[in-house]
């Protein structure tokens, strides 16, 4: 039977990758074993799961997850030839549920005749729900071995039912080291040294951000100017363009720096607080999306430990709206830098859910007679508002007075800390229980009323 795929897309069983010779730069320095693989030591290693299912000579169905440029592809066609399997490529982006029902039968022939296939799909996260669920009977029978390959976290973006059919491998950023690793690898292939001072070297690896592909395309623009002398960090700027850091405001990353900016500030850490703050605002992130996260931080991890910390993010949001971008977000950054270095409290967290459930749980409990309103002459005449203490009657302007339903143990909901302002808020709270406890026990009345003379 014909391969279906036979001029591009697939690749006979046990046959390595051919590099091109007039390709770009980055395919012609893919490895031709998974032992030239970088950065990726974890997996392709002896001990890595990689190393240990080619040893065994079996191949389980698996999910590469890591960021752009780190070697899912490659490693995927290497597996393939490692282990004796054809390899057939797609992508999420260009193929459709006809074209894997092609390849799903094709596949199944080639099963029949002793060749397996493995199919590898880039993009998986693309596929919707259907057409994921469509991979399921064939990985199931063992027609075909999947090997897909995501930038986005599996969890949220493929099926349950594919998950536990697949094993996920963690696919790390390169390093500094293993970018280093890359760049030497393309000056041996082209025979000479990129135009760089050491410098000049160091900024084109962290300009990157983790991608070799990336990488291996700008060292191969500069190889095709070949400048007559070695360019500084400065000249190399003006030359080439930076790479625009990873961030898709509505998937992983945005969920990731968000979170970490959260926990930077409760942890108070300003220095990490504002790093992150500028991650996601370099990025392109919303400004009010991050003040509407630093409100939620201040009410849940300050709280009245600063009451002033609400303060400042509103007033923070109301100087973004007056300035704008860029200037208005020194507002912002003022309000994350107070936030992470306010004094920490989350009573009012606590005592809020406390209150909830407990509102939940006890229904529809009548307050005590004496704190309800009497608008009416029928209602005064069935008690309510009888006995009403008005406090500021009352010594010290407290009346200790019940204000919990009949029928409910009174509860202590918020619990402030001895942290800022809230160790002033608890000294109330302990004088007005104090108090409280005096008007309600037999010590606390007056001799008179004890029976005394």
């Amino acid at each position: 039977m014909a391969d279906l795929f036979a001029s591009n897309e697939a690749q006979p069983a046990g046959v390595p990758y051919a590099h091109p010779a007039d390709g770009p730069l980055a395919d012609r320095l893919r490895p031709a074993s998974l032992g030239e693989i970088i950065g990726q030591e974890h997996l392709t290693g002896p001990d890595g799961a990689i190393g240990r299912m080619v040893a065994a000579g079996k191949l389980s169905s698996i999910i590469l997850w890591g960021p752009p440029g780190t070697g899912k592809t490659s490693i995927a066609r290497l597996l393939a030839a490692a282990v004796g399997l054809r390899f057939v490529a797609l992508s999420a982006v260009f193929w459709g549920v006809a074209d894997l029902k092609k390849i799903f039968a094709e596949a199944r022939q080639f099963a029949r005749t002793g060749r397996k296939t493995l199919l590898f799909v880039d993009e998986i996260h693309r596929f919707n729900r259907a057409q994921q669920d469509g991979f399921l009977p064939f990985v199931e029978d063992g027609t075909i071995t999947l090997v897909g390959a995501t930038t986005e976290n599996p969890s949220f973006e493929l099926n349950a039912a594919l998950l536990s059919r697949c094993q996920v491998l963690i696919l790390q950023r390169l390093d500094h080291t293993a970018l280093c690793k890359l760049l030497d690898r393309a000056e041996v292939l082209v025979g000479r040294a990129l135009p760089l001072t050491a410098q000049a070297r160091d900024a084109l690896v962290a300009s990157a951000d983790g991608d070799g592909r990336f990488l291996l395309n700008q060292a191969e623009t500069l190889i095709d100017i070949a400048p007559d002398a070695d360019l500084d960090p400065a000249a190399l700027a003006a030359l080439l363009q930076r790479r625009v850091a990873v961030y898709d405001k509505d998937r992983e990353g945005h969920y990731n720096l968000i979170s970490a900016l959260h926990k930077s500030i409760r942890g108070s850490d300003p220095q990490a607080a504002l790093y992150y703050l500028a991650r996601m605002l370099t990025a392109g992130e919303e400004p009010l999306f991050l003040l509407r996260r630093l409100v939620r931080a201040a009410v849940e991890d300050i709280g009245l430990a600063d009451p002033q910390a609400l303060v400042q993010c509103i007033a923070a949001k109301d100087s973004y709206d007056f300035l704008g971008s860029p200037e208005g977000e020194l507002g912002i950054a003022q309000a994350c830098l107070y936030l992470a270095t306010a004094p920490k409290s989350n009573a009012v967290y606590v005592a809020q859910k406390e209150a909830w459930r407990s509102a939940r749980e006890t229904g529809s409990l009548m307050p005590p007679m004496n704190i309800l309103g009497a608008p009416t002459k029928l209602m005064k005449d069935i008690g309510y508002g009888a006995g009403y203490a008005y406090d500021h009657d009352a010594e010290d302007g407290f009346s200790g007075a019940n204000y919990w339903p009949d029928d409910m143990t009174p509860r202590a909901f918020y619990r402030p800390t001895d942290r800022g302002f809230e160790k002033r808020l608890a000294e109330r709270l302990a004088w007005w229980d104090e108090r409280r406890r005096n008007k309600s026990e037999p010590h606390g009345l007056s001799d008179h009323e004890q029976g005394g003379e």
